[in-house]
């Protein structure tokens, strides 16, 4: 598959640089992945678009405060850097900005701490060495990391968390999660619709573009995820008295059809997953997906095109814009079924 198939035009005002005042007041755009039919409505309106008996399936991982602005000793030039993993004691893989400046043995201070760039990396990705906990120094200079695309810095830190964000791990939130309100999610479950979370830890990788011509040949990320043998249970439940299994966001879809594919079926499971959906995957897990509108060449992109087909997919991307949708992060949403 070419990847210029993956592609669509969008402007800049459409890309969303702030939420919402209230979260459940996006726009819903409803796609039937068999006919391609379309329609439109608010979020708050969702429920009636489930049944009795179906489980919505929520990511809970909750994005660290891991950006880190410091400035070159050598240089005082302005530096960011986002961490992404833990490697061993202090040294932990992270992503410099801007990477081409920084060299390796570079020295960057953030107020009284710094850190080494002990290795570069490809990808603006680099080893580094703090100089003391890395705890002690989130805690005091961390920052939650904003998308590239989000020009906007004076956002609250909560807006970019999901309500039911517990566990820390992601610097990337799951966004589809954002439209979700306490109210809502009430009012979801008084008429027999359950949830089940899960966590799938997520990485600035999400949202580094396909370059490869040919999309089979890109290889992905990988990220850690839990699913626990009571939400498993949940999942398995519903599945069996006939309720549709509905993720909320790709990475909700990733950690379900990496435990089906492993045992071939929903059970208990941890570890780490490096899935690539793209189109002829058979999924087996999910029968609906509430997800965000994602970027041009993306593999998430790629994921949703794979399960309700690449014309309704990019036919409902300009449908969005017709009807003035916002994007991204903190734009409007779909429900794909």
């Amino acid at each position: 598959m070419r990847l210029e198939n993956f592609y669509y035009e969008l402007p800049d005002s459409f890309i969303a640089q702030e939420p919402l005042q209230k979260r459940d007041h996006s726009k819903l755009l409803l796609l039937d992945k068999k006919t391609g039919r379309i329609s439109h409505d608010i979020f708050y309106n969702v429920a009636s678009y489930l049944k009795k008996g179906d489980i919505l399936v929520l990511n809970e991982s909750r994005v660290d405060k891991c950006r880190l602005a410091g400035n070159r000793e050598k240089t005082a030039g302005k530096t960011e850097c986002f961490i992404l993993e833990k490697l061993k004691d202090n040294r932990y893989l992270v992503l410099l900005k801007p990477s081409k400046r920084i060299k390796e043995n570079d020295v960057i201070n953030i107020g009284e701490f710094f850190y080494k760039v002990v290795k570069k990396l490809d990808y603006g990705k680099a080893e580094v060495i703090f100089s003391d906990d890395i705890g002690k120094i989130t805690a005091k200079y961390g920052l939650v990391p904003l998308p590239p695309y989000i020009k906007n810095e004076f956002i609250d830190a909560e807006r970019y968390q999901t309500i039911y964000a517990k566990t820390y791990g992601s610097a990337a939130a799951p966004t589809a999660g954002f439209h979700f309100t306490s109210e809502l999610m009430e009012k979801i479950s008084a008429i027999g619709i359950s949830f089940a979370k899960l966590t799938l830890d997520i990485g600035l990788d999400t949202f580094r573009p396909i370059i490869e011509e040919n999309v089979e040949e890109h290889v992905i990320h990988s990220e850690s995820y839990c699913l626990a043998a009571s939400e498993a249970q949940k999942i398995r439940e519903a599945r069996q008295l006939g309720g549709r299994v509905i993720a909320v966001g790709t990475t909700s879809v990733r950690v379900l059809e990496t435990v089906m594919s492993k045992f071939g079926s929903i059970r208990q499971d941890e570890g780490k997953t490096s899935l690539y959906i793209y189109p002829g995957y058979e999924f087996r897990a999910v029968d609906g997906i509430i997800t965000n509108f994602h970027l041009p060449h993306s593999t998430l992109l790629v994921m949703v095109s794979a399960f309700a087909g690449r014309e309704n997919i990019i036919n409902a991307y300009e449908e969005a814009k017709k009807n003035f949708y916002r994007f991204f992060s903190f734009g409007d949403c779909m429900f794909i079924y």
